[in-house]
């Protein structure tokens, strides 16, 4: 288009009628349903009408279905994406938060633009829907004012409007159970969480679960939308503190939380060499996961698992180990049993990492509950093995940055001195017998605290392993004295 002082859009003065100014689309070609271009940016423009408000639908040229050769430096000219009450600038700027930051942020599990479910995914669902959009622009606005520490005025204004679009959006029967507002609710479910609105939190989880009972179980919403299934799950976890959903069985029956093809391949021959648990009893339920994992984990060596493969596992065992839990409340498990099943759960999450949201506020119950079933075992006399080394080296690594990093330190030395450990080496050999995933960070997470270990010299605190998600800095603001 050539250069011209004109501000109304092209629309209006092809026509020869007046232009309202109001942006990214006048009010004329809203209406008219007809593409909206300014030959230049209209010096000042009213605030654009909330989007229900206007008239209805736009045309297809406006809604695009994907972002394309995943190029998120530049955005739509025509500015085709929901109507907010932010100016246009602050709008494409957290937009380009989201897609750089935000997104791996959040899913740092794949680091790569045309596969992270975030781009590929959510994004195009954020476009097509005001609610999710504004879900969005909220979490890419928090964190940016949680850095600046100048307060929440614009994400609380996105949080008022993502609550009243979501309202219009459940009284439909039909939008309720969309992928868009549940993907919606549990966003809200994690930043009232950060934020310690802890019951409005749970409000948030009860509603998205009866969604997931509507689509037919978590199994069956992962058919249609994989990402909203493991979000779901895993955030309504980490909110409640406990499992808001079953696990399907060993062979995928059931409507539950399924496992990963690996999980189902016979495991049953590669329990016989660790010698040291097959005098000891252990539960079943905790034994089977044991045993499938060890599976799991060899077979990884040979063929890495895919990037959301850990993460479906992760999900699956923690679920798994926690439900069975449960069952041992009215009964005596034996404090190994429980020993072994906390760790399980503490390793799953050290090498998977924070997802989606901060996993800070479970990690630390779990850490505590951990120390308690070791705190029983040590009163039991027998000779500490590798399983004791395996035991203490996760409870190490689980708890950096917390007040229980020096306990764990101090039983790791007592353990690796009987064992006559003398490097990393040795330990490592130990370690790996019991129960280990070969990544490409997992001998870099284990060896400076292992190290630490077997030091003689008491250690300082080291660093708090890395987790720059914006709900885990609300998180770790509203547990500060």
């Amino acid at each position: 288009m050539p250069r011209t002082l004109r501000r109304s859009c092209a629309a209006c003065a092809k026509s020869k009628t007046s232009c309202d100014l109001r942006t990214p689309h006048c009010s004329r070609c809203i209406k008219r349903k007809l593409q909206c271009i300014y030959a230049n940016e209209p010096w000042t423009a009213p605030p654009a009408a909330p989007w229900w408000e206007s008239n209805e639908s736009r045309s297809s040229l406006d809604r695009p279905s994907a972002l394309t050769n995943c190029r998120f430096g530049s955005f739509d000219p025509f500015d085709s994406y929901p109507q907010t009450r932010l100016p246009r600038e602050h709008v494409q700027h957290l937009i380009h938060s989201f897609l750089h930051k935000i997104a791996f942020q959040y899913y740092p599990l794949d680091l790569n633009a045309a596969s992270n479910p975030f781009l590929i995914s959510w994004w195009p669902l954020a476009l097509r829907d005001p609610a999710l959009f504004h879900v969005s622009l909220q979490t890419a606005c928090l964190d940016e004012e949680l850095l600046a520490q100048k307060g929440f005025q614009t994400s609380e204004l996105l949080m008022a409007d993502s609550v009243a679009l979501l309202r219009r959006k459940v009284e439909d029967t039909s939008l309720a159970v969309q992928d868009e507002t549940m993907n919606s609710v549990i966003t809200l479910a994690a930043i009232e969480f950060g934020k310690g609105n802890i019951k409005i939190s749970e409000m948030h989880v009860d509603g998205v679960k009866k969604m997931v009972n509507i689509r037919g179980g978590i199994n069956s919403v992962r058919q249609t939308s994989p990402l909203t299934a493991r979000m779901v799950s895993w955030v309504s976890m980490l909110v409640m503190g406990h499992p808001q959903f079953q696990t399907q069985d060993d062979v995928g029956n059931g409507d539950g939380i399924p496992p990963i093809p690996e999980w189902q391949l016979d495991s049953a021959v590669i329990y016989d060499d660790l010698f040291e648990l097959t005098s000891i009893d252990i539960d079943y339920a905790v034994r089977n996961v044991f045993i499938r994992l060890r599976s799991v984990f060899q077979r990884a060596q040979q063929i890495p698992f895919p990037p959301t493969r850990l993460h479906d596992l992760t999900c699956f065992v923690v679920h798994r180990l926690l439900l069975s839990a449960s069952d041992t409340s009215n009964r005596q498990s034996s404090q190994i049993t429980e020993c072994l099943r906390y760790a399980i759960i503490l390793y799953m999450f050290i090498v998977q990492g924070p997802t989606y949201y901060s996993h800070v506020v479970i990690l630390n119950k779990f850490i505590t509950r951990f120390m308690q079933h070791l705190q029983q075992v040590e009163t039991i006399p027998r000779e500490r093995d590798s399983v004791d080394i395996w035991l203490l080296a996760i409870g190490t690594v689980a708890s950096t940055g917390t007040t229980h990093y020096q306990w764990f330190i101090e039983r790791a030395r007592t353990v690796a001195t009987s064992l006559q450990l003398g490097n990393w080496n040795d330990a490592l050999v130990r370690i790996k017998s019991v129960l280990w995933l070969e990544t490409l960070l997992s001998e870099d997470i284990f060896r400076f605290h292992v190290d630490a270990i077997l030091r003689a010299t008491k250690q300082t605190q080291p660093p708090v392993l890395a987790d720059n998600n914006s709900f885990s800095l609300v998180l770790r603001h509203n547990m500060a004295p």
